[in-house]
């Protein structure tokens, strides 16, 4: 639903239909992100390791997608494939919740002043509304992401106490440069969701839930490849390392640690699921968000239109 062609919702409703749309689409393909963490932290074997006896074909290494999805399933069964789950699900939730209102609340108020809202600004808007989102939700995702890489079944709650054990309250807060870099992904991906809107579908109020799908793997596809390493580093932040790896302290040293002991494609490890979850992911929640925000305008015509016939009855 394009924001200027419709009688806008209040940010509350563009909220409730982000976190709405973007939780029923990481249900769906949450086997994906758990593969693709596994495969962002793991480190590329070397001559030491296979001394030790650690091997491509071992079940604690992973080659691909399929390999890590086959030896997770064999090893642990279909449950470790959702380890995590009702943790992602919260911080998805939250953080396209904050991430959708502030959008909303953002873009209508630059709206009321300048009517057509330029690709530059569009990414302005997305980049200040998802630094406002992880600011407020990024403890749930460190959190999370130590669930994901850890084979403990651990509740939110225990891994938190663990977090804080180690680096104090701000361990939630590890990895909080890098998102806030990567606000650049969700403003790459809105700004030319938006934008590709209006030049594909330039005559359409309401899109269809393929379009949506549509635009939204695209979009989501083009920012992915332009922040992968960024993604892969503060994985390696938030995640908690294995005996005899090292602790980084920044995502410019996780960077430089990967690209002098794994080269560039260590810069890029895991973006074949990355980018088949977020295209799905994010297809997904823009086919899931529309539908709803239609659901929640609806009902808030209706509401108004209650009220109206109450006053006019008074």
């Amino acid at each position: 639903m394009s924001l200027s062609k419709e009688a806008p919702l209040p940010p509350w409703g563009y909220a409730l239909s982000g976190a709405a749309g973007a939780v029923l689409a990481n249900t769906l393909v949450y086997p994906l992100d758990i593969i693709k963490t596994k495969l962002q932290v793991q480190k590329k074997l070397s001559s030491t390791d296979t001394e030790n006896g650690l091997a491509k074909g071992d079940d604690d290494y992973y080659e691909g997608t399929c390999d890590a999805f086959l030896k997770i399933y064999r090893k642990r069964g279909v449950a470790a494939l959702y380890n995590g789950l009702p943790g992602a699900l919260l911080g998805v939730a939250s953080t396209n919740f904050a991430y959708f209102y502030w959008y909303g609340f953002l873009r209508s108020s630059y709206q009321k002043k300048i009517p057509n809202i330029s690709i530059s600004m569009e990414l302005v808007i997305g980049a200040a509304a998802g630094a406002l989102a992880q600011i407020f939700t990024i403890p749930v995702s460190v959190v999370t992401t130590r669930q994901q890489t850890s084979d403990d079944v651990s509740t939110l709650y225990q891994i938190g106490k663990e977090v804080i054990g180690e680096d104090g309250i701000t361990g939630l807060w590890r990895g909080l440069k890098a998102s806030l870099v990567l606000v650049v992904n969700p403003a790459i991906t809105y700004g030319t969701y938006q934008k590709f809107r209006e030049l594909i579908f330039r005559n359409k109020v309401q899109l269809s839930a393929y379009d949506s799908f549509f635009l939204g793997a695209l979009s989501k596809a083009m920012a992915t490849i332009v922040s992968q390493p960024l993604i892969v580093s503060k994985v390696m932040l938030q995640s908690k390392p294995k005996p005899g790896e090292p602790r980084h302290t920044s995502f410019v040293d996780a960077l430089v640690y990967l690209a002098k002991h794994e080269g560039v494609q260590g810069l890029f490890k895991g973006i074949g699921p990355q980018i088949s979850k977020g295209i799905l992911v994010q297809g997904l929640l823009f086919m899931f968000k529309d539908q709803v925000e239609l659901l929640i305008l609806l009902l808030f015509r209706f509401v108004r239109a209650s009220r109206k016939r109450v006053i006019l009855l008074k």
